[in-house]
């Protein structure tokens, strides 16, 4: 077979993109340096505080009386139940997740709109448990420069050690944290003997061991690549912002021209940046902020404290990096004083959506009943003449006692005249009310016929209410369902 000669076959791959640079580069580790300063300590609180309540949460006991789980906060997925502290969700009730959902999502929305990205740098689940995993690294690795020298050495005994035991808290801190997860759905203390003795179900297991999998893996390897490649968030938070957001900014009109600088010369004719690269070497994404707002950034300001040190090194003024606005960048750079616009369109629009889905639950929950009822019309028939000639229509009631105690009630009809009842398997005695016995925290089903005299019944369908009163005759719940009769 003929060979292609070297000058054709070199022609033919530079037409197919062979010869042509790569579009991806290898991911190049990104090693952030330990800083201190004003943001850094607001991330520390703030770390603090989502551990704490995240560990201790499911610790916490409420009393809500006998035969009821103690756990304060329990998604109880076999009793079909979500307990949060004195509030108790019901299955019917899971509009209540959809509107925490809209309520997290539009104050997402409103803080992007005020302060950036201030969720992904501070209180992001992937941000909090990545900060807390490079805290271990360094404390058994060393700082930035102590860890790139590790990592360039050869296997050894000290560098095995090192990253032995690395590994070895990362994994206790991703079971702590998958098994902290399991007790929000199981009681905690409960869950926590049973996999300890290897007593928990294989359910349990496998989401704990799935949690923890996840945990060690985002945290420890994949860090800001989550934030990079697989969030969604910021592909789309710029249409949240406008010039008036507050954003983590180098200031390019008092940074540029940068270079380096020596002690006593004259800053005349030159920026304040001193190029040191402090601000990209506290970066958890590994990014230089002086070229402009990019996709990485997560807005935690660490930059901001790095170079606030520089600055103060070298006698300039801090700041060079800032929470700043497009508008206010603009307006200092024109030795302009800044201002402060929170309220904008944009936001008092997400405020009132936030008030109003606030509103809304709140309203839901304060008048919301203890019971409810639900009336099923028979399909087939949809009515029987009776050799009387009246009319009878069946109907299945249900009704949901949310007590936990057990309730006597009647069950009454309005809407037709001279309309009757009976239940099914107990008889056809007619009556205006009937007597039902509700189980503590249960669903009550009961077939039900109503029964009519034809002359009443004017049309081929009409209105029928039932409701359930109390021995004191008061109504506690009610539905509106029909009565069929012939055209």
């Amino acid at each position: 077979m003929n060979q292609m000669a070297p000058e054709t076959k070199n022609r033919a791959d530079a037409m197919l993109g062979l010869l042509a640079p790569s579009l991806y580069s290898d991911h190049v580790k990104v090693y952030p340096r330990a800083v201190s300063g004003r943001f850094r300590n607001i991330k520390w609180a703030i770390l603090i505080a989502c551990l704490a309540v995240y560990y201790i949460a499911p610790w916490i006991r409420w009393d809500r009386g006998p035969n009821a789980p103690d756990q304060a906060l329990l998604l109880d997925m076999a009793g079909r139940r979500g307990y949060f502290f004195w509030i108790e969700i019901w299955p019917q009730e899971v509009y209540y997740l959809t509107g925490l959902l809209i309520l997290g999502a539009v104050a997402l929305f409103l803080a992007t709109a005020l302060f950036g990205r201030v969720w992904c740098g501070y209180t992001c689940p992937q941000t909090v448990w990545t900060d807390l995993y490079m805290l271990v690294e360094r404390w058994i690795e060393g700082d930035r420069n102590a860890r790139i020298k590790l990592d360039q050495q050869p296997l050894s005994l000290n560098k095995a050690w090192r990253k032995v035991a690395k590994h070895t808290v990362w994994l206790v801190i991703a079971a702590a944290t998958g098994g902290a997860w399991i007790m929000y759905f199981q009681d905690a203390p409960t869950v926590t003997r049973e996999i300890f003795t290897g007593e928990a179900s294989g359910g349990t297991y496998f989401f704990f061991g799935l949690f923890t999998g996840t945990t060690y893996l985002l945290a420890g390897w994949a860090r800001e690549q989550v934030c990079t490649y697989m969030c969604p968030w910021p592909r789309f938070q710029a249409a949240m912002q406008d010039e008036h957001t507050l954003a983590v900014t180098y200031q390019g009109w008092r940074g540029e021209t940068r270079g380096k600088h020596k002690a006593g010369e004259s800053w005349e004719g030159r920026g304040d940046c001193v190029d040191c690269r402090a601000c990209v070497n506290v970066c958890p994404t590994g990014i230089d902020i002086r070229d402009g707002m990019q996709l990485e950034c997560i807005g935690c300001g660490l930059c901001i404290d790095a170079c606030d040190e520089i600055m103060t090194k070298v006698g300039r003024p801090q700041r060079l990096i800032d929470f700043v606005s497009i508008a206010n960048l603009d307006r200092r750079a024109n030795k302009l004083p800044a201002i402060l616009k929170l309220l904008r369109t944009r936001t008092v629009i997400y405020a009132a959506m936030l008030a109003l889905v606030v509103a809304i639950m709140a309203g839901t929950l304060l008048t919301r009943s203890s019971w409810e009822m639900n009336v099923l019309h028979d399909r087939a028939p949809l009515y029987v003449t009776l050799s009387d000639g009246s009319l009878r229509n069946g109907y299945t009631v249900k009704l949901l006692n949310k007590t936990r105690d057990e309730h006597r009630l009647y069950l009454t009809i309005e809407g037709i005249p001279q309309a009757t009842m009976f239940m099914a398997g107990e008889g056809d005695e007619p009556a205006t009310r009937l007597p039902l016995l509700v189980q503590p925290d249960n669903v009550g089903e009961y077939r039900v016929f109503v029964k009519a005299p034809r002359p009443v019944i004017k049309e081929s369908s009409t209105t029928l209410r039932f409701h359930v009163v109390d021995e004191q005759g008061q109504r506690l719940t009610g539905y509106k369902s029909t009565f069929n009769a012939p055209n």
